[in-house]
């Protein structure tokens, strides 16, 4: 089993530029997909805001630091990043977290 204190949880706040939300959830979905199969993903979700129906949450759980700065240099983010072109109010939200207890239930 791996180390909470060393899993990293990377969160991501992406709004869509008007007229251009079904469009970017396709783009995240995708990402969503990709991202999973990489090498340290724990688990990766995508989330739809309910006040903000333009707002989509990326939460990702990492094995480690290095999963995860490993997958920002891979080609489902930068893909990913590419294909949001034209399609956000503006850039997106990312911010890391130190997995204190953020196990696996199963």
């Amino acid at each position: 089993m791996v180390d909470d204190l060393k899993l990293t949880i990377v969160t991501l706040v992406f709004d869509a530029a008007p007229g251009t939300a079904a469009e970017l959830l396709a783009v995240l979905a995708r990402y969503v997909v990709l991202a999973r199969q990489e090498d340290g993903c724990r688990n990766i979700d995508l989330v739809q805001s309910v006040t903000r129906h333009d707002r989509y949450l990326v939460i990702e759980k990492w094995e480690s630091p290095e999963a995860q700065r490993a997958h920002f240099d891979a080609d489902a983010m930068m893909t990913m990043a590419r294909s949001c072109d034209g399609l956000l109010a503006g850039p997106p939200e990312i911010d890391l977290f130190a997995g204190l207890s953020a196990h696996d239930l199963n």
